[in-house]
């Protein structure tokens, strides 16, 4: 089964399957309405939705987890 995967820059967004991911702007994301803050090369798992987020400079990846 492939891993699903998107990668947005700031003030973007878009869908993993049903739950919306987005980059407010640069440093901020949110993920099913859950907004934090993100720091470079920092790596934020969000337990609800399943999702791992991701920075390495300005991209931002989303992925689900299995």
């Amino acid at each position: 089964m492939s891993e699903e995967v998107i990668t947005l820059q700031a003030k973007s967004h878009d869908k993993l399957g049903v739950v919306h991911c987005g980059v407010t702007r640069e440093g901020f994301i949110v993920v099913g309405g859950e907004p934090r803050p993100i720091e470079d090369g920092e790596e934020i798992v969000f337990e609800r939705t399943r999702i791992v987020a991701r920075r390495s400079g300005s991209e931002y990846t989303f992925a689900r987890r299995s």
